[in-house]
């Protein structure tokens, strides 16, 4: 396998610049996914690694070699892509081995790594099928397999799996896991849906607007978002954010005022008083007490079996999302209390920036 690296990576259509600079390591065998919105770049960087799209500026290293000039076809990757995009006429082997036969490999050594791919993926006994034959989870493989066949030096995904239904979606996405696993592969996979890459991620490559936000592991970014971006779009349920201001500043942290006259200090330093902060806090880190300091009422419950998401109206025009055990009973609409724990929660500036904790 291989590794990869891109040093000051930009792109530009016209006077319009899509990739901003990025700087990046992917390290060999690392399952690295790019996350973030719409439009953010995500799916335009990995076409730029592909060679798909021209690099407008800085370099692309694969193994220590500069590679913005190679052509595609000697970078020695293999992409797949959203859509299958399998020749409706040929069976599931004549679709993994195309790209050999076209590159010349002899007949025998191309039914071998066929079948070889094939046994991976748990696909021998479809060979002969064509794809109107096969489910959307088949074909997804099939296309997975074309790009094993290959043997290339680093895997490319481009949401492979955003055309599946929500069960299929969670198979793959274990299938694809193990197939990691088996191949010790170096593997970059982007997505716009950020349970894929918690899940999946040994590296986690967060985008917006053409720049890269923060890189770390899946735990590092939903425990240390490196920005108020980040700790919102990390997670589900997301991060709850209130405004604050800062009431006083001591050696037990920063105390701040919240929606509704609520207070609380937060383990933290770094603020002056009278500022105005953000207060970020984790579903699953809010309790219902009877005793709590933050009255409410629930509006909404999400009851999914094994945990419960309820949408507590907290006044102000300011709610909190709540997570609980799935045999939580809170009835709707009537008054309960919260707490919640002054260590879990984070502090943002006016720029986004966390405040540094108290360890």
């Amino acid at each position: 396998m291989a590794n990869l690296k891109l040093r000051d990576a930009r792109k530009t259509y016209g006077a319009l610049e899509v990739i901003k600079g990025i700087d990046l390591d992917v390290d060999d065998r690392e399952f690295v996914v790019f996350v973030g919105p719409s439009g953010c770049g995500k799916s335009t960087l990995l076409r730029m690694i592909a060679g798909l799209e021209k690099i407008t500026g800085g370099d692309l290293m694969i193994d220590g070699t500069r590679a913005n000039d190679v052509d595609p076809s000697q970078r020695g990757l293999a992409m797949v892509f959203q859509s299958y995009a399998l020749y409706p006429h040929m069976t599931v082997a004549e679709n993994m081995g195309f790209a050999l036969k076209i590159a010349g490999v002899s007949p025998a050594d191309r039914d071998r790594k066929v079948r070889e791919a094939a046994e991976v993926l748990e696909l021998a006994h479809l060979l002969d099928r064509r794809p109107k034959d096969l489910s959307g989870g088949q074909r997804q493989r099939v296309a997975i397999g074309r790009a094993i066949v290959r043997n290339p030096k680093i895997f490319l995904f481009d949401e492979p799996l955003s055309n599946l239904d929500a069960a299929l979606r969670v198979n793959m996405r274990l299938e694809l896991m193990r197939l990691h696993e088996r191949l010790a592969a170096t593997m970059i996979y982007v997505t716009h849906d950020q349970i894929e890459a918690m899940t999946m991620a040994d590296k986690i490559v967060v985008l917006n607007s053409g720049r890269i936000e923060q890189v770390g592991s899946p735990l590092e970014l939903y425990n240390r978002p490196a920005n108020i971006f980040v700790a919102g779009f990390i997670g589900s349920p997301k991060m709850n954010l209130l405004p604050a201001v800062v009431e006083s500043t001591g050696p037990q942290g920063i105390s701040v005022a919240l929606p509704g006259g609520h207070r609380i200090t937060v383990p933290a330093f770094g603020g002056t008083v009278g500022a105005n902060l953000t207060l970020g806090i984790r579903p699953e880190h809010i309790r219902i007490d009877p005793n709590g300091r933050f009255p409410g009422q629930a509006m909404l419950a999400e009851r999914l079996g094994g945990l419960t998401i309820l949408h507590v109206d907290i006044g102000s025009n300011q709610s909190l999302v709540v997570q609980t055990e799935g045999t939580d009973t809170t009835p709707l609409h009537t008054a309960l209390s919260l707490d919640m724990e002054p260590a879990a929660c984070h502090l943002f500036d006016t720029d986004g920036r966390p405040l540094a904790r108290l360890n």
